[in-house]
Formats: structure tokens, C-alpha cells, sequence
């Protein structure tokens, strides 16, 4: 571990350097990739310059307590001190996902349950846009298709980290975990029985991906159709051929947008679902031929596989791989998610931790 965490030290004082040099300013591209390393290398820095010190304070009272009995009284403190250092330092010395800085596109689609699916999609949508809000950042539906009821049969959210944000609280590091099914047992609002019904909505995380990142697009790649909108809107709506449907011709995806007012606005947007959803399919497709999971294995499951129940009549919220259990699903609706998803983030380290001591023995 020592050696590990001199390297980033290292590391990060050679970052140091070359962020005082005039000449790295002049180049936003290069300036902002250092910037963004420095940023997140400084929580491990600052935990090992802490663990140094620890363990310094330990040393000095165990030797001046064999003249003086008062620091003998000291040492198990420091000793609790210089544990906890040490075990913060492991955590962050962890291989980091290289996608943690990135942000994400967020889809929620209806499934199993007809008008009360969309109903519950449509309270998805709202308890991450509240989240969002609560975390710091800047959250936009994409696109909308809304279901007869006001509801959600399918909608996509852009979630953005506003300015440089500490390393583990940026959209991508946090949302990563809520891919998969999400099941809502309740009385639905066209029950005249009282009788409680399950439904589930279905939740796909992806990184967002920038211009100049790994996807490539040819010029001949992509199929650009423009039509009107359709369904609740202001004034473009149904008036102008502002919607787009992208089609990339190679894979076969298609994404459409139609949420904005002008036609670039919206291909735009369009072309940003896109980019995720391509370097999506790259990774998992390395993934199968390498026949192995990412590091993650709780954001990594399949997709279909059930991943947190919301309970109304018992106000309860439980999620199915961290073993996470509250009776306040009306606060985590509202944006009260952070203490679901520390759980997943804790349960992931947890087990990056146990491989970590395997490989180090």
C-alpha cells in the first residue's frame, strides 16, 4: 500500500508542476485532462499525508511513553487514529472506474404494469430530478413519451455535474448503481377495490460521452430524419418539423428527441444519447468476448434483474443486493436517495476491498 500511495503522491506533485507552467494554460484541451487528474488524486494525497502523521504521533507516544505513563494513556487512541487513516487510505487507493467523472444519461421505461408502470416511471423521473437538484447538478429531460394517465411510458434524463466536483459525488460515480428493474407495489389509482398491484419500471444508466472521446462516427454512419412533434408541448408543438430521428446505420440504434423547440436543439440532444449508447455497446461487447463482468458487479448485472422494491402501504424501500432496508420510501421520492445509494457504493468497495487483500497476499 505504501508504495502504491508514494507513486500517487508523486504523481501528483508532477501534476502540480506542470499546472504552474504558462504553457499548459494555453491549451484548454491538455489544461482541463491535468486538472481534472489533480483534482482526483487530491482526496488520496491528503488521506496519505494524514496516515503519515497518524502513525508519527503513534511512534512518538510509544516511545515517550516508556519515560512518561501519560502517553501510554494516549496510545490507543492514536492506534484507533492511525487504523482509520490507514483503512480510508485502502479505499482510495482502490482502481478507480474511469468513467466516475463522467456524466450520465438516464432512461426510465414503463414495464409490467400497464397505465400504473408509467405512473411509477413518472415518479422515478421525479425522484432523480430531485436528487439531481440536492447533489449539485444540472438535470434536463431529453426526450418524453407520456402514457394517457400523465405518466411515463419512456423518457430520458441529461445529468450534469456543474463546475469540478470532489472525486466519488460526480453523476456517473453516484447514478452508476440504479441501472436494472425497479418494482412498485401499491394501491394504483385506478383500483376501486383497494387491492395492492406490483408494476415495474425499467432504469438504464449510461456515461455521457464528449465529441472527442473513443466513439467514432463516420460521415456516412448515420440517418437523420425530421418530423413534428407530438403530445403536450408549447407552440412548436405539431406546428414544425423540430423532432429528429438518428439512426446509426453500422448498429442499428435509433434515438429520438423531440422535448426542445428547434430542430438543432433537438439533434443535438439526440446525438448525445447516441454517443453513450454506442460506447455502451463497445464495452459490452469487449465484455462478452473477454467473457468477463466489469469491476462493479453490483452496476454491472443484468439489466432485467430486480433490483430494489418500493413499497407504499408500508412506506418501505428495500434494495436487493446491498440488503439496504428504510420505512421512508415518501423521502427517498422526493430525492432522498442518498442513503440507497452510499449503501450500494459501500457494498461495491466492500467487495473491490476483499479482491484487493486476495491479490495482496
Amino acid at each position: 500500500m505504501l508504495e502504491s500511495a508514494a507513486s500517487v503522491v508523486a504523481e501528483y506533485a508532477e501534476l502540480e508542476r506542470q499546472l504552474a507552467d504558462p504553457e499548459v494554460h494555453s491549451d484548454p484541451a491538455v489544461f482541463r485532462k491535468l486538472n481534472k487528474r489533480y483534482a482526483a488524486l487530491g482526496p488520496t494525497v491528503s488521506a496519505y499525508h494524514a496516515w503519515t502523521a497518524a502513525n508519527d504521533d503513534l511512534d512518538a507516544a510509544r516511545e515517550l511513553a516508556t519515560e512518561d505513563a501519560a502517553f501510554a494513556e494516549e496510545v490507543p487512541a492514536l492506534e484507533a487514529e492511525a487504523s482509520s487513516a490507514a483503512e480510508r487510505l485502502r479505499t482510495l487507493l482502490l482502481p478507480r472506474d474511469e468513467d466516475d467523472d463522467r456524466d450520465v444519461i438516464l432512461e426510465v421505461k414503463a414495464g409490467a404494469g400497464g397505465a400504473e408502470a408509467a405512473l411509477f416511471a413518472s415518479d422515478l423521473v421525479r425522484m432523480y430530478l430531485r436528487y439531481a437538484e440536492r447533489s449539485g447538478w444540472r438535470a434536463e429531460i431529453v426526450d418524453a413519451t407520456e402514457s394517457d394517465l400523465g405518466g411515463y411510458t419512456d423518457v430520458r434524463l441529461s445529468i450534469q455535474a456543474k463546475g469540478v466536483m470532489e472525486p466519488g459525488t460526480q453523476p456517473w460515480a453516484r447514478l452508476k448503481y440504479e441501472g436494472g428493474v425497479h418494482r412498485v407495489q401499491r394501491v394504483p389509482v385506478t383500483e376501486s377495490q383497494g387491492r395492492i398491484h406490483t408494476s415495474a419500471a425499467g432504469v438504464l444508466v449510461t456515461p455521457q460521452v464528449e465529441e472527442d472521446d473513443e466513439v467514432e462516427i463516420g460521415p456516412n454512419d448515420l440517418k437523420i430524419d425530421v418530423y413534428r412533434s407530438s403530445g403536450p408541448g408549447g407552440q412548436s408543438v405539431n406546428t414544425t418539423d423540430s423532432a429528429v430521428r438518428i439512426t446509426h446505420l453500422p448498429s442499428g440504434l435509433v434515438v429520438s428527441c423531440q422535448n426542445e423547440k428547434s430542430q438543432l436543439q433537438n439533434k443535438e440532444s439526440a446525438m448525445r444519447v447516441l454517443r453513450a449508447r454506442l460506447r455502451q455497446l463497445q464495452l459490452d461487447e469487449r465484455e462478452a468476448e473477454a467473457s468477463a463482468v466489469r469491476k462493479s458487479q453490483i452496476r454491472t448485472m443484468d439489466r432485467s434483474e430486480r433490483i430494489r422494491t418500493y413499497n407504499f402501504p408500508e412506506n418501505r424501500i428495500a434494495d436487493h443486493r446491498t440488503g439496504f432496508k428504510a420505512h421512508h420510501l415518501d423521502t427517498v421520492l422526493d430525492g432522498g436517495l442518498a442513503e440507497v445509494i452510499d449503501s450500494a457504493v459501500a457494498a461495491d468497495e466492500n467487495a473491490r476491498l476483499a479482491e484487493f487483500d486476495v491479490a495482496d497476499q
